[in-house]
C-alpha cells in the first residue's frame, strides 16, 4: 500500500518559505548578472533565452519555447516576433504540422549567441563569485542534483531532457581558447 507519510504542517511551511526566500534572493542575483551580460546586445532575458533554446533545439515550436523557457506562450511568441524583426529568428510552418509555428535561428542570430558566449566574463557575475568559496573548499562546483530533481518533479522529464541536451551541446560543440568560449568547427563545416 502506498501511504503518504504524515506531513508536519509547520515543517512543510518552513520548507516552502525557505525555498521561496532563497529562490527569490538567488533569482535577483542571477537576473542582475544575466541582464548585465546581455545588455550590450540589446536583448532582454526572455529574448536571450529564446535564442538559447532555438540554438539547442534547431527549429522548435513556439509552444516548446514557452515550455522550456518557462514562459507563457504569448510571451514566447511576442519576443520571438521581436527577434524576427531584428533578423535573429525566422518563423515557418511545417508541411506536416500547419497548426504550430516553428522558429529557427538565423545566421545573424547564431552569430549574436556565439558572440555572447565568447564574451562571457564569469568574474563579473555575483552568483559565480558567490559559489567560489564552495569550489575552493570542495574542489568542484555544486552538483545541484537535488535542485534538478525538484525541477524534474515539477516540470517533467521532457524539461530535464532539454536542459541536459543544451549543456551536452555546449560540452560537445564548444572549446575554451585563450580564456574565451568558442564554437568548435568540424571539418564538414569548413567544407561548406
Amino acid at each position: 500500500m502506498n501511504e503518504t507519510p504524515s506531513i508536519s504542517m509547520k515543517e512543510a511551511m518552513l520548507f516552502s518559505q525557505r525555498m521561496a526566500q532563497l529562490s527569490k534572493a538567488l533569482w535577483k542575483a542571477i537576473e542582475k548578472d544575466w541582464q548585465q551580460w546581455i545588455k550590450p546586445y540589446d536583448l532582454n532575458i526572455n529574448e536571450h533565452h529564446i535564442l538559447w533554446i532555438s540554438y539547442h533545439l534547431k527549429g522548435t515550436s513556439i509552444s516548446d519555447v514557452a515550455k522550456f523557457g518557462v514562459m507563457h506562450v504569448s510571451t514566447a511568441f511576442n519576443f520571438s516576433k521581436k527577434l524576427e524583426e531584428r533578423g535573429l529568428l525566422q518563423f515557418s510552418k511545417k508541411e506536416s504540422d500547419k497548426r504550430n509555428t516553428y522558429i529557427y535561428l538565423t545566421e545573424k542570430g547564431e552569430n549574436v549567441l556565439l558572440d555572447l558566449l565568447e564574451n562571457y566574463q564569469p568574474q563579473k557575475h555575483a552568483v559565480f563569485k558567490g559559489v567560489g568559496p564552495l569550489k575552493d573548499l570542495y574542489g568542484k562546483y555544486p552538483d545541484m542534483i537535488e535542485m534538478m530533481s525538484i525541477i524534474k518533479n515539477i516540470y517533467g522529464s521532457d524539461f530535464m531532457d532539454i536542459f541536459e541536451k543544451s549543456f551536452n551541446n555546449i560540452e560537445h560543440d564548444f572549446l575554451e581558447e585563450n580564456g574565451k568560449i568558442v564554437k568548435h568547427h568540424t571539418e564538414e563545416e569548413y567544407i561548406r
